[in-house]
């Protein structure tokens, strides 16, 4: 029997190690994840930044001014205006809000407002912050300045007073715009978000919010059905002092989340923007907290304490 040549040897293993590549490739796009033994999954970040909340002093930052979308973490900016007009008055967390046909058809993460549904203010807020809804924050905005665009208005006011030089806000709950084109949509940067969260927590009660790890939506109101809302924020209860803030996520912008910790009377936030996927960004949120406690410059020491019994000399030329 003739021997075959040596190339059709080659050629069946080249078809053979070929299909075998198809056949990952097609379990792959099938599944639509990687196969279980693949490597990392891409970067742990776009950029990412830490600050010290008492005095706005950066510690860690890298790419911190990449401009990316911030995914739902627009929200912040959402309350942020929100709570401008509760200082202000014009509304209260008492005040309703009857849902419209617009309202209730914004899609996404959601808790399924229903048109005709009122709901206080509050109650929409713990919806938009804790999960995340997307209808909630839309009729908010309604709410506070009748449309989507006028309230849109207010947010870039907001960025432009508190110095976000680098940032676009084009909705109230940070969708991926209708073009779907990153440039059509919300826009920021690590270091933009870093201020907006620090503004936060020196003049606004968010934390009462983004603390909440599990809440029922429209208990004894709604006959659609009560919402067990769950906090996107997987750090809370699990790492050491997080009690906010919030998380994003889109194909365009990747895992995003804003995040903030306090530990013996010293807080720290950290802003990390475009993680390939959730449990590297959580994973790499719990590295830079631990980076900026432990980078944070050592309090003053506190003066001494004067005896009772002890009278303080005079000033002299007094």
């Amino acid at each position: 029997m003739r021997t075959p040549p040596l190339f059709f040897h080659a050629t069946i293993f080249a078809l053979a190690m070929l299909l075998a590549a198809n056949l990952t490739y097609a379990a792959r796009t099938q599944s639509g994840r990687a196969p279980i033994n693949a490597k990392a999954k891409g970067p742990a970040y776009k950029g990412a930044i830490v600050l010290d909340a008492g005095t706005g002093k950066v510690i860690f930052e890298d790419h911190a001014d990449e401009i990316s979308p911030p995914a739902s973490m627009t929200k912040l900016m959402t309350f942020a205006v929100l709570n401008d007009k509760l200082r202000a008055g014009a509304i209260t967390l008492a005040t309703p809000v009857t849902v419209s046909a617009e309202d209730s058809h914004i899609g996404g993460t959601r808790v399924y407002l229903k048109e005709g549904e009122t709901f206080h203010v509050e109650e929409l807020i713990y919806a938009m912050m804790i999960e995340s809804a997307n209808d909630a924050a839309y009729a908010l905005a309604c709410k506070i300045a009748g449309s989507q665009e006028a309230f849109v208005e207010l947010m870039n006011a907001k960025a432009q007073a508190l110095g976000m030089a680098s940032t676009t806000f084009r909705s109230s709950h940070g969708l991926p715009p209708e073009s779907r084109k990153i440039a059509d949509g919300d826009l920021t940067t690590p270091r933009d978000f870093s201020k907006l969260c620090q503004y936060l927590i020196a003049n606004t009660d968010i934390l009462k919010y983004t603390s909440v790890r599990q809440m029922k939506f429209g208990a004894g109101e709604r006959t659609t059905g009560v919402i067990d809302m769950v906090n996107h924020n997987h750090l809370l209860g699990k790492v050491a002092g997080v009690d906010g803030f919030k998380t994003g996520y889109t194909k365009g912008a990747g895992y995003c989340l804003s995040t903030t910790a306090l530990r013996n009377g010293r807080r720290i936030i950290v802003v990390t923007m475009g993680s390939a996927d959730r449990k590297t960004r959580d994973k790499k949120i719990m590295e830079l907290i631990e980076k900026g406690f432990a980078e944070l410059p050592p309090l003053p020491p506190k003066p001494a304490a004067v005896p009772a019994n002890v009278k303080v000399a005079a000033t002299a030329g007094k």
